[in-house]
């Protein structure tokens, strides 16, 4: 038994934000109906043909789900939609500003006509406030909510290489769910749940919020280093024999610093050094603390740094790409791949984090409208009542 079996989510969702908010909930058991537009389907469908001639975007975040395909401009499409959502336990939508009431999905029409039905709306900037009706993608959300000011280096801003924003959002939207479940089973009443992108990445900018108290200046952009706190970043090593690598590596205290300085550097005298002898002023020289280490690392395999690094107890990482991670020793001992059928055949795919292998539901990606004929006859519908929809392209 999953943790969701028995709940039905209707999901009104394209590209990522709601897509990946509704597959967590079909993991954990949710029986989740994508409706998706006739023929094309969800527009991320087309995002790129990476995976067996498939989009990654979908493959990710649609696993686990049925596909029912409307045609909501026709009246025979959106009763057979309110038929569904009769049945629902939830509804969650990231449709265009305003489109969801002029369905009749809105939280109004929803709640009087089933009170313990929770709807959960996925925007850019909400639902009320001089935002609105704007239009929201994740990069204009990592600029609106400061996120790219302090992400990049001193003289360019640069995105996160992810959907930040989407992300962030359908996480906020997924636990929201789980927790208005919870109160219903207390209450036996539904929620509105109104979750921004805005606003789940302005809560994720917390700290460089507070770094900037009252007008104070905000962290500055670093690179992949960390903007406060050194060293603690990306260092070079084996350049001076031949053999080039990369190492991340980050102190978080005085102890680590002289442990590094001894046992990694073999420098002891820079621990006590002036310039150097406090998280602050070593911030402050940071290019000159960089000289010290890139001359002692210059020397060094990315392996042998690694090595003292482990020895000394200083927190350090390898900079993978995508191939170090699908290979990832860690992963593969915690037995954290599995896998998922598709359109075009089946695909690795990870549990979730949190849940053991064998305890989430990875059933398959579904092809646009796959299961349009068997949830209509679960409404009511007849095979002729179904051949006449088809007939007029409302499924």
């Amino acid at each position: 038994m999953k943790p969701l079996d028995g709940v039905t989510v209707v999901a009104l969702e394209h590209a990522i934000a709601a897509p990946f908010a509704t597959r967590q909930l079909a993991d954990l058991g949710a029986r989740v109906i994508k409706v998706e537009r006739t023929g094309a389907g969800d527009f991320a469908r087309g995002y790129d043909t990476r995976v067996k001639g498939q989009s990654s975007h979908f493959v990710w975040a649609n696993r686990g789900k049925e596909s029912l395909a409307l045609d909501l401009k026709q009246d025979a499409a959106r009763e057979a939609l309110m038929r569904l959502v009769d049945r629902a336990d939830v509804v969650v939508q990231n449709l265009a500003p305003g489109a969801a009431e002029r369905l009749g999905l809105g939280w109004a029409a929803l709640s009087a006509r089933r009170p313990s039905l929770i709807l959960c709306d996925i925007s850019g900037y909400g639902n009320d406030g001089p935002y609105r009706d704007k239009k929201a993608y994740d990069l204009l959300i990592q600029a609106e909510s400061g996120f790219l000011s302090v992400t990049g280096t001193p003289g360019e801003v640069v995105k996160a290489g992810i959907s930040i924003a989407d992300i962030a959002a359908g996480m906020y939207a997924y636990t929201n769910v789980l927790a208005a479940l919870i109160e219903r089973g207390r209450s036996g009443r539904g929620r509105h749940i109104d979750v921004s992108m805005l606003e789940a990445m302005a809560e994720w900018m917390g700290y460089p919020l507070y770094y900037a108290f009252e007008g104070a200046m905000p962290p500055p952009r670093a690179g992949a280093s960390h903007a406060t706190i050194y060293p603690y970043g990306p260092f070079d090593c084996g350049h001076a024999i031949g053999q080039p690598g990369t190492v991340m590596l980050g102190l978080q205290n005085e102890r680590e610093w002289q442990l590094f300085c001894d046992r990694v550097l073999g420098r002891t005298e820079l621990a006590g050094d002036a310039r150097f002898n406090t998280n602050s002023v070593r911030s402050q020289h940071r290019g000159l603390l960089r000289a010290e280490i890139d001359a002692v690392f210059a020397g060094l395999t990315a392996g042998q740094v690694i090595e003292r690094l482990e020895a000394a107890r200083i927190a350090n990482a390898q900079v993978n790409d995508m191939d170090g991670l699908w290979s990832h020793q860690q992963l593969r001992a915690r037995r954290r791949w599995s896998e998922v059928a598709t359109p075009a055949g089946p695909v690795a795919a990870l549990w979730p984090p949190g849940q053991r292998p064998g305890e989430a539901r990875m059933n398959a990606v579904p092809a646009v409208g796959e299961h349009t004929d068997l949830i209509l006859r679960e409404l009511g519908y007849a095979d002729p009542e179904i051949s006449a929809l088809r007939a007029s392209q409302a499924v």
